[in-house]
């Protein structure tokens, strides 16, 4: 139940129809993954723990740097070398002290991607990197978990939410990520408006507006329909495209990702280990 002074915080909320007492009390309900608490990490923690979301997971191994923070504005000058995943935390403690935060400073990779959002009801992901995203994106079709995933160049973005897990309402299988962004694209750091859409795209999931499953809001990127796998754990995904196969933890030596190119799509395998995942080709060998 919302106590008095989350009645009164959440006041503006609880007012509109389209939220109301019963969708606050699903937000404070609410697990959100973040994963990234950099320029689109960054406004999203803030928007979901000001709008009362019950528990935010973030996920992030790198510290807080001075060049970060013209863009990551969830930091400040005070935390120049400070975990992001603390420094967040504290902010958010700030922000809106009924927010549960389970900081989590690792970096997602093969080894622990499943486990991770496994335990929540939707994953963000807030990356900079396509390797990750794909990952990410393989690891929420696993577990069956809605992914919202956005991306920003200089002056242009793109923004969606993906549940390639169902069916949309023409009987065929939503989208992957894979499927919508087959190649590598350049993109850059300019994040807060994609991050505040990030937001309320996982807003409007936990209040029963489940989104679109896969169609975006897009300013200039490709989009497709597609065909998830029809076995969750080997199949090709939609356009020919295979997803990275998450292992549990084997004794494997850890070898930095190899040059993707535009052969991002192809196959790839990622093999459990520390943290970056093990990147191969199909047929090629994982050597260290």
């Amino acid at each position: 139940m919302l106590s008095p002074a989350e009645l009164e915080r959440y006041a503006r909320h609880i007012v509109m129809r389209e939220i109301g007492g019963a969708g606050q009390q699903k937000l404070k309900n609410a697990r959100v993954l973040v994963i990234g608490a950099g320029g689109l990490g960054a406004p999203v923690l803030q928007y979901l723990a000001a709008a009362g979301v019950g528990t935010l997971g973030i996920v992030d191994d790198d510290t807080v740097s001075l060049s970060n923070l013209q863009r990551q504005v969830i930091h400040d000058t005070y935390q120049l070398g400070e975990p992001k995943v603390a420094s967040a935390a504290e902010a958010i403690a700030r922000l809106n002290p009924n927010v549960k935060v389970e900081p989590r400073p690792t970096r997602i990779a093969g080894h622990n991607a499943i486990s991770l959002v496994t335990n929540y009801d939707i994953v963000v992901d807030g990356s900079d990197n396509f390797d990750t995203r794909y990952l990410v994106s393989d690891a929420c079709f696993f577990a069956h978990k809605p992914l919202v995933t956005a991306a920003v160049g200089q002056f242009d973005g793109s923004i969606t939410t993906l549940r390639p897990f169902e069916t949309g309402a023409d009987g065929m299988p939503n989208p992957t990520y894979r499927c919508l962004f087959p190649k590598k694209t350049a993109r850059g750091p300019a994040a807060d408006l994609r991050g505040g859409r990030h937001s309320r795209c996982a807003d409007r999931h936990h209040r029963g507006h489940a989104g679109h499953g896969g169609h975006q809001g897009t300013d200039g990127y490709g989009r497709g329909p597609g065909r998830p796998a029809d076995d969750v754990r080997r199949a090709q995904l939609p356009h020919g495209n295979h997803p990275l196969q998450v292992f549990p933890e084997e004794p494997l030596e850890r070898r930095e990702p190899e040059d993707l190119g535009g052969n991002a799509g192809r196959g790839l395998k990622a093999r459990a280990f520390s943290s970056p995942a093990v990147i191969a080709f199909p047929g090629q060998q994982i050597s260290s």
